[in-house]
């Protein structure tokens, strides 16, 4: 275990871990991964101390084959008492499935960027908010919390760099719809530490900012440790660091739990996770899927 340090008084006191390993980790996997390995995965990582995770999407399973069986693992999924496991949603066909099958918190998909956006959701840049209001309002009015994920908010591979200011536009228009989470995604992991600083800075308030790094150029360490001392509380992680995009194929593994653990726990930083656990956990679905854990951390501490 990393020596512990009390954290400077920039850095805050407790981060939240969204793991993203179940959905975000797993969609990218061209060998189907079967339910009941899934819902282990699940049982694992809540066993681990993690308090939010990402359970699958109810993305069309044409586009996302490896989550087509949703219905049935959100229908036999053993639910942990104070353990929420939202789902990505996204349209009013998703939410539908959704409501139907007893969730209770829902997150919607959007793009900082025209190109992605088309690519993604098959609208365009304004049209894609107009998808999403409808949806926002309903799962609000049942009593449903909806996050917002925004993609390329730190580079887009067929626009380039994406102006600081249109991120923060496109991240207010959905926070004003009443998400109570925006999630700032570097989906192909070009971000660097002073980028973050910008981009977060943007936005004032950071209160319902969380930070979803992927580990392209090795930045998503520092470039978390960049959010927190801008004062983000919430920080997306994939057990093992699992993931990538199918949308995108510049975007590589997110952001390892295990990694990210290991520095909260150097820095002093709570987060109620078991990292001895989580790294069993990653280990056993490294050997489910058949190839080594990308996790540094993981690799280290189980001698590779």
């Amino acid at each position: 275990m990393p020596q512990r340090e009390a954290s400077s008084g920039d850095l805050p006191e407790r981060v939240t871990i969204w793991e993203v390993g179940p959905r975000d980790g797993l969609q990218n996997e061209q060998t189907v991964v079967g339910l009941e390995t899934k819902l282990e995965f699940l049982r694992r990582l809540a066993g681990a101390g993690l308090t939010t995770l990402e359970a699958t999407s109810f993305v069309h399973p044409k586009w996302v084959p490896q989550l087509a069986d949703a219905d049935d693992l959100l229908a036999k999924l053993d639910r942990r008492p104070g353990v929420k496991y939202p789902v990505l949603v996204p349209n009013e066909r998703g939410l539908d499935r959704a409501l139907a099958l007893g969730v209770e918190s829902i997150a919607i998909f959007g793009s900082a960027t025209e190109t992605f956006a088309r690519k993604n959701l098959n609208r365009s840049y304004d049209e894609q908010f107009a998808m999403f209001e409808p949806v926002v309002r309903r799962a609000r009015h049942e009593g449903l919390e909806v996050r917002a994920y925004l993609s390329m908010c730190f580079g887009d591979p067929w626009e380039g760099a994406v102006p600081v200011e249109q991120v923060a536009n496109a991240g207010r228009r959905l926070l004003d719809m009443g998400c109570f989470q925006l999630s700032l995604g570097d989906t192909i992991g070009v971000a660097t530490p002073g980028h973050v600083e910008a981009v977060v800075g943007a936005f004032g308030d950071v209160t319902k900012l969380a930070v979803h790094f992927h580990d392209t150029y090795g930045q998503a360490l520092s470039n978390t440790l960049a959010a927190l001392k801008a004062g983000v509380t919430t920080v997306d992680s994939s057990a093992g660091g699992l993931g990538g995009c199918p949308y995108a194929k510049a975007a590589t593994g997110n952001l390892a739990t295990e990694d990210l653990v290991w520095m909260l726990d150097g820095l002093g930083i709570e987060h109620g996770v078991d990292l001895d656990a989580l790294v069993r956990t990653s280990a056993w679905m490294a050997q489910q899927l058949g190839r080594p854990s990308p996790s540094r951390v993981v690799k280290a501490l189980t001698g590779g």
